[in-house]
């Protein structure tokens, strides 16, 4: 069983910045990957970034509309990813939900590659 708490959200104007944090509990994994996504009001939840580890290697992954201005990492000691966001605009507006695989899968930008989620947090970008 793994836990996972997001924080960090809030209210930014448009160009600002933001970090989101997720702290796991639970299991301590030496190999998984662990995702942010995001959810607009009536859209699908959508892959952000994720970051996947083994033992000490770590590779990171991003969605084409994040790239360049967000950045994802990770603090093994915390069991904590973060996400930094910058240059927010009006368009990231959603909820963020954090995820991990616990199970290795083949791949790692789609909902169904994760089995367990934060209760997300808001993002607010005004223009």
């Amino acid at each position: 069983q793994v836990q996972l708490v997001e924080s960090g959200g809030g209210l930014v104007q448009a160009g600002g910045s933001l970090r989101l944090s997720c702290a796991a509990s639970g299991r301590t994994l030496r190999r998984s990957v662990m995702a942010w996504f995001r959810q607009a009001a009536g859209e699908e939840r959508d892959f952000v970034s994720a970051l996947s580890w083994n033992s000490g290697d770590t590779d990171t992954y991003y969605a084409d509309s994040v790239k360049g201005r967000f950045t994802i990492s990770r603090d093994a000691a915390k069991n904590t990813i973060y996400l930094q966001m910058n240059s927010l605009k009006p368009e990231d507006t959603a909820v963020y939900y954090c995820a991990i695989q616990t199970t290795p899968r083949l791949t790692i930008a789609t909902v169904r590659d994760y089995n367990y989620w934060g209760q997300g947090v808001q993002v607010t970008v005004s223009s």
